[in-house]
């Protein structure tokens, strides 16, 4: 009994800007700041290696002061929109009817909301009375392999069964306008929103690539290095330069042992679907794999049409793989990394 990924779809938001566009505005936030830390930020946003991003709302709006509680409602109402949208986009594309998931997992850290998205799609889409939903919070970027993951699991378990899993997010409803720290300031030029949904199968007749292995790895003493603290005006982002640093010691241990455990290896492996955290983590990953062979072209093109979405990001690459044309037999090695801190991985073969 197999798992296989049957398809990927996307959904953006209605507002979008280059960050051409975008620099008058950060410029004009920062107008009362010194002249050489404002020149900084702005060369920041420039050299991030992101064209255009996507938003809930207007970049005007992202810079006016609202409450978190009015930046939330937005995230609540958008990612309804959103999330509603690509599951039935997703649905549609594959021929599936909505009653016909088993499983729903949703896929979101960047707002609050109980009951949980899925609660919502079940009752928009008339999913069945009885289907098994996960909303996974508090992962970040590595959450969208985290929902692929149990999807994986539940569907290992269940022959016959089919599982979605909805990704959501909005990184700039965490916007910090008081904030001037580094990680404010980072985050914003990297991030944008959107939202992605994956479906897999475990039904004999069912057809995409087969999800060969899954595995999380956690870095001990490391919760310091990513995530989100609760404040009044709402999520700050915690962001630490060690980062990709961090990465790199550890990457020997994320990548080797779990080909191996599989009968693979790097050599084996095709394609690289690795989820773009930022320039310089890309650029430090781009590195090391570079030294073995492979390039993650993909990832970059990923991160400068669309920026950092937090978990959607990733899936967002791996649509661009399942969109080609790529010869029975191949791999591919999904890669991304989270607050905890910890990276997920998946291994799949078409």
């Amino acid at each position: 009994m197999s798992v296989r990924i049957i398809g990927v779809a996307k959904e953006l938001p209605e507002y979008s800007r280059e960050t051409k566009d975008i620099i008058p505005l950060v410029s004009e936030w920062l107008s009362d700041k010194d002249e050489r830390f404002r020149r900084k930020i702005i060369k920041i946003f420039e050299s991030a290696g992101v064209d255009k991003r996507y938003s809930i709302m207007s970049p005007e709006d992202v810079f006016t002061c609202t409450s978190f509680g009015q930046r939330n409602d937005i995230y609540v109402r958008e990612s309804k929109k959103l999330g509603s949208k690509v599951l039935k986009t997703a649905l549609e594309n594959a021929d599936w009817n909505a009653e016909s998931l088993d499983y729903i997992i949703t896929v979101s850290c960047t707002g609050i909301m109980i009951p949980s998205l899925d609660a919502y799609l079940i009752n928009e889409l008339q999913l069945k009375k009885d289907i098994t939903r996960l909303p996974v919070t508090e992962m970040g970027c590595a959450a969208g392999i985290s929902g692929m993951i149990y999807a994986f699991n539940f569907l290992k378990s269940n022959p016959g069964k089919r599982a979605a899993v909805v990704a959501v997010e909005s990184p700039t409803a965490t916007f910090q306008l008081e904030d001037y720290s580094m990680a404010n300031m980072v985050s914003a030029a990297i991030f944008g929103d959107g939202a992605a949904c994956v479906l897999l199968s475990s039904e004999e007749e069912s057809e995409g690539p087969q999800v060969i292995g899954e595995e999380m790895y956690h870095f001990y003493d490391a919760t310091n290095l990513m995530g989100f603290h609760l404040e009044d005006s709402g999520l700050r982002m915690i962001l630490d330069p060690a980062v990709p640093e961090t990465i790199s010691n550890h990457f020997p241990d994320i990548i080797h042992p779990f080909l191996s455990k599989h009968n693979s290896s790097i050599e084996k492996v095709d394609h690289l679907i690795f989820h773009p955290g930022g320039k310089k983590i890309v650029q430090t990953v781009s590195d090391l794999f570079g030294t073995l062979g492979k390039d993650i072209n993909d990832t970059r093109e990923v991160l400068r049409l669309y920026g950092n979405m937090s978990s959607v990001t990733v899936l967002y690459v791996l649509k661009r793989f399942m969109d080609k044309e790529i010869p029975k037999g191949e791999q591919g090695l999904m890669l991304s990394f989270g607050p905890g801190f910890s990276a997920q991985r998946i291994l799949i073969e078409w």
